[in-house]
């Protein structure tokens, strides 16, 4: 996705809410988005850390199992389980690769090393563009992905518990293997940038909570559409770890709802699908009353086609079709960002 080139055309984005991915627990989330991954060939990519190191997972497979841990600075239990994440990358051996895979979302490298450095961790960290986490499922974190000295996964889950300590012990115990030439062949996927003003939107269309299919252009090409980017425990969860974030979600929801009320634009609201499930959004509605028709992204497919990795984020497509502002940044004047103004 470059420039001002099609994004898509015909493209309809299904995102209902697969009934494998409500789960009350982080385990239970983590073992449905990956049920369909075990067994299968892991991710034959090129990551780069923070540092600038290379590391070519296809080059381990075969010779060492590899354990990745998706991880957010803001997330609670990721901080909590980093001590034994350290110690098993201390410990890791010739059999074993320990790599620290953040997230990607509502983070940046300046956070990461501050966080690095306060924890004092050792291990190597690669920031995710959105790529490597839309391959192996990610709906939590941290996210725990255990991958076999064959170069399949062998396991994903979230608590560090006995079956993650089982998984590892399972794959550092394998004996080295002849790897499929399947494994080892092509480069990392990268994940799209961000459209550039002028590229098209055509022929995309969202499914809503209430079932209903939306456009994301305006049909009768007279208004532009507003697509606000959201989370929706952002608000609540952030209040103590990033304060400032909570309320920019908050005020960003908050003038959302007033400007959407005037009829100068088209609003939807498509919701992160990290944490969160279609059930999960449509309580979030009900409880902040938002009008704005929302989706849930669930699968990351609308984040990562319009290279969305922080909340909240606003994209301004015209009537044409074209995207004309994006909105990363929300400030106390929503309305003059996006062109827009409450009459």
């Amino acid at each position: 996705m470059r420039g001002s080139g099609l994004i898509a055309t015909g493209w309809l984005l299904l995102l209902g809410a697969p009934a494998t991915l409500w789960a009350s627990t982080g385990q239970e989330r983590a073992e449905a988005a990956g049920a369909t991954l075990i067994g299968t060939p892991a991710p034959a990519v090129r990551l780069t850390t923070i540092d600038g190191q290379k590391i070519d997972l296809a080059r381990l497979y075969g010779h060492k199992a590899v354990y990745l841990k998706f991880w957010a600075t803001w997330c609670v239990p990721c901080r909590e389980q980093m001590p034994h994440f350290e110690h098993t990358y201390e410990q890791e051996g010739a059999d074993l690769t320990v790599i620290a895979i953040n997230a990607g979302f509502n983070d940046s490298v300046e956070d990461i090393r501050a966080y690095r450095q306060k924890l004092g961790l050792k291990m190597p960290i690669v920031l995710d563009d959105g790529s490597l986490g839309g391959a192996l499922n990610l709906r939590v974190t941290p996210q725990h992905v255990v991958i076999g000295r064959d170069g399949r996964i062998l396991y994903i889950g979230h608590f560090v518990d006995e079956k993650l300590e089982a998984a590892l012990k399972a794959a550092r115990a394998e004996p080295a293997h002849s790897v499929q030439a399947s494994l080892t062949s092509g480069p990392a996927r990268s994940a799209a940038s961000a459209p550039a003003p002028g590229a098209m939107v055509q022929g995309l269309s969202i499914r809503t909570t209430s079932g209903e299919s939306l456009p994301l252009r305006d049909p009768e090409g007279s208004r532009s559409t507003v697509i606000m980017f959201l989370s929706p425990w952002c608000e609540s969860y952030l209040a103590e770890s990033r304060p400032a974030r909570a309320a920019q979600c908050r005020s960003a929801r908050e003038q959302s709802e007033a400007l959407a009320k005037t009829g100068n634009a088209r609003w939807i609201g498509i919701a992160s699908g990290l944490w969160s499930t279609s059930d999960e959004l449509i309580k979030y509605r009900d409880e902040q009353h938002i009008a704005i028709p929302l989706s849930s992204d669930e699968t990351g497919v609308t984040f990562r086609a319009f290279a969305v990795k922080e909340v909240p984020t606003f994209l301004v497509i015209d009537p044409k079709g074209r995207i004309s502002r994006r909105i990363d940044k929300v400030s106390d004047d929503l309305g003059s960002q996006l062109g827009l103004a409450i009459r």
